[in-house]
């Protein structure tokens, strides 16, 4: 950046630009930063503010798929500063938690009183393209935002059976679980460009302020993997929720081909990182509309199948109302996902039905 004659420009190989505009100063100075926003502190705010059950769900989550993980020890306190959610700034003497301990946990309200901008639009627009079939405005935090997105993708674009050796595997929790944690984790939010995530007949288009490290379309091989929020990031990949980093493009790629046809996939980071994944024509279900998260049960695509197999291969001979308690849902739930696991060849039932209990193949 390079100040003359009272005008402030941003250099680069394609010329001298002025930036004339406070929003595109401070984008230029979150670009060139070395900090973290995600670090930001909050020194008044507290565990209050969190919303009901977020923390104990998170960390739930975390000790059934990862049972010996170090965390999983710890008290609340210890994990918030473990995990970077809570910290003290040793040049400033401030302490609290952080804006990615209140993004991932944070209440509406306290979220929209820190961060007024931050929304996601999930939209579709297959048959209204001036406005939209369907809409999800989504303010809440982000352990709550991702399932709402997940919700969302499956109440709208179609499953396709598919066989990974000899096991059925969902390309579209493949593919878009990817899409979706990306958005969550990788956004700048010190940044007002809102974000939106559209359903579109033949594509699916996200775009969300990014703090770019690269210009240009990624593709594997051809770029640095680089954190952008790395403990929203963490949190996440502990949850199960995303992979490792850099392995995200690489599953998208590899999985979207069977999924739609086409590999003509775009991820181009600027300071809106847009994402594009083809479709092959969608056309609206009636009945898709009103399935919402039983459709995405019944696939196996739902968070909860997932942690119902992880819970039952580390308790082991188990019956559903423990798996009830444990997860926080019906009986009814856990008999439609067992029963899901048992047609996938995953689970088995063992010894006398009113003593014996279900074990993982």
């Amino acid at each position: 950046m390079h100040s003359t004659s009272g005008k402030i420009y941003d250099r680069s190989a394609d010329g001298d630009f002025i930036l004339n505009t406070d929003a595109r100063i401070k984008q230029i100075y979150n670009r060139k930063s070395t900090e973290y926003s995600e670090n930001k502190i909050y020194p008044f705010l507290y565990e209050t503010d969190f919303a009901d059950g977020a923390v104990e769900r998170t960390r739930k989550i975390i000790r059934i798929y990862r049972p010996n993980h170090p965390w999983n020890e710890l008290t609340d306190m210890e994990f918030f500063k473990t995990a970077g959610l809570y910290r003290k700034d040793i040049s400033s003497g401030q302490e609290g938690f952080t804006m990615s301990a209140l993004l991932l946990f944070g209440k509406d309200e306290i979220i929209q009183s820190a961060i007024p901008h931050y929304k996601i639009d999930a939209l579709l627009k297959v048959e209204n393209l001036d406005r939209y079939d369907d809409r999800e405005n989504i303010r809440c935090n982000l352990i709550e935002a991702y399932d709402v997105l997940m919700n969302f993708v499956a109440k709208h674009l179609p499953d396709k059976f598919y066989l990974q050796g000899d096991q059925r595997i969902s390309l579209r929790e493949k593919i878009f679980r990817e899409i979706v944690a990306n958005i969550l984790i990788h956004r700048e939010y010190t940044n007002a460009y809102p974000t939106t995530f559209i359903i579109y007949k033949n594509k699916v288009e996200s775009k969300n302020a990014n703090k770019p490290h690269s210009w240009g379309n990624l593709k594997p091989g051809n770029f640095e993997p680089y954190p952008k929020n790395p403990h929203l990031a963490q949190i996440f990949t502990q949850m199960g929720r995303s992979e490792e980093l850099g392995t995200g493009v690489k599953n998208v790629y590899k999985y979207s081909k069977a999924y739609s046809g086409s590999d003509n996939i775009t991820f181009k980071e600027g300071d809106v990182f847009i994402t594009e994944i083809p479709l092959k024509k969608l056309t609206i279900l009636k009945n898709r509309v009103n399935e919402g998260v039983n459709e995405g049960v019944n696939e196996g695509v739902n968070e909860g199948v997932n942690l119902l197999f992880q819970l039952i291969k580390s308790n082991p001979k188990k019956r559903t109302p423990f798996f009830a308690s444990e997860l926080k849902t019906s009986v009814k739930n856990i008999e439609r996902w067992t029963a899901f696991l048992k047609k996938q060849n995953k689970i088995e039932f063992i010894g006398n039905p009113k003593t014996g209990g279900y074990i993982a193949k």
